[in-house]
């Protein structure tokens, strides 16, 4: 992660400051951890975002909600089909006033849930101890008790990829919003079918099928013949001659072998080889293992 987060430091041209935890703190406790790094002379609020999520960021539109409303704190909220899985922030809609949270409510009382996306004045941090703590479920419920919180509704998509079938639901979103707005960067081809986003680094052979809701990362090599559907496929992979890989996730410079077949949420993890003809039914493989024989129903491969 560190040596991630210095490639794009790198690359953006901004100073990337980590803040680690030492044990869990929860969602609130690593706040006042970096208080020294959140708070300067400025007095300006600062973001919060969750890592396991994907959407869209309209992160100028959020602070200018925030200013307008004068709160000490605003949370960004998402419309799902189906709140009695989640926890609903129950709001005024005309202003955005949150007015309470109820955990998986068995009877309807709104559609809108916490996104994890906030943007916060430095003085919630006076709100929150050095000890694991809940921002959803001790700071935010006492900010809003204050009518001090208000709830901003996220346009476009959301999805919290903090599971794997998540991760190829939420890069289905991500393609078909690259579709809409930036379509010049996903691929083009008779070999290509719906939406399919290939690194430049990358190399595909003659006679594959990618798609639809396909990524490609730098400096893999998809040999001849290829079929590729719902699946991401990392860094540095090589997918040799005929496999077929669906509705998977192939990490970092693994290998899969010529004719295997790699489906239904089989997971690799980063540097392993799946050998030729192998079947993967819903394997998840820890790093650095070698898979000569298939996997017929779903395991994890420690």
């Amino acid at each position: 992660m560190l040596n991630f987060l210095k490639e794009f430091e790198k690359k953006l041209e901004i100073k990337i400051t980590c803040s680690q935890e030492t044990e869990p703190l929860g969602t609130a406790g690593p706040l006042a951890l970096a208080r020294d790094k959140l708070i300067d002379d400025s007095g300006e609020p600062f973001f919060v975002l969750n890592s396991d999520v994907i959407s869209e960021y309209p992160l100028k539109q959020m602070i200018e909600f925030h200013r307008g409303r004068g709160g000490e704190a605003s949370i960004m909220v998402t419309n799902v089909d189906e709140p009695s899985k989640y926890g609903v922030v129950v709001m005024e809609e005309t202003t955005g006033k949150v007015e309470k949270f109820v955990e998986k409510p068995k009877n309807f009382v709104g559609n809108k849930i916490n996104a994890g996306i906030y943007l916060l004045n430095p003085s919630v941090l006076d709100r929150i101890e050095l000890k694991p703590t809940s921002i959803e479920k001790e700071v935010f419920p006492e900010i809003a008790a204050e009518n001090k919180l208000f709830a901003m509704v996220l346009p476009g998509f959301w999805m919290d990829i903090g599971q794997p079938k998540d991760y190829i639901t939420g890069l289905r979103l991500y393609l078909d919003f690259l579709q809409k707005n930036s379509s010049s960067k996903l691929a083009t081809g008779s070999n290509i079918i719906g939406n399919v986003l290939v690194h430049e680094g990358a190399k595909i052979g003659d006679g594959c099928l990618i798609g639809p809701d396909v990524a490609i990362g730098p400096g893999c090599v998809i040999e001849p013949g290829v079929r590729l559907s719902r699946c991401t496929v990392m860094r540095g992979v090589r997918i040799k001659k005929h496999a077929c890989i669906s509705s998977s996730i192939i990490g970092w410079h693994s290998t899969v072998g010529r004719w295997a077949r790699v489906e239904n949420m089989t997971i690799l993890g980063e540097d392993v080889h799946v050998a030729d003809e192998v079947y993967s039914n819903g394997a998840v493989v820890l790093p650095h293992k070698e898979i000569k024989s298939s996997i017929v129903n779903p395991e994890i491969v420690m």
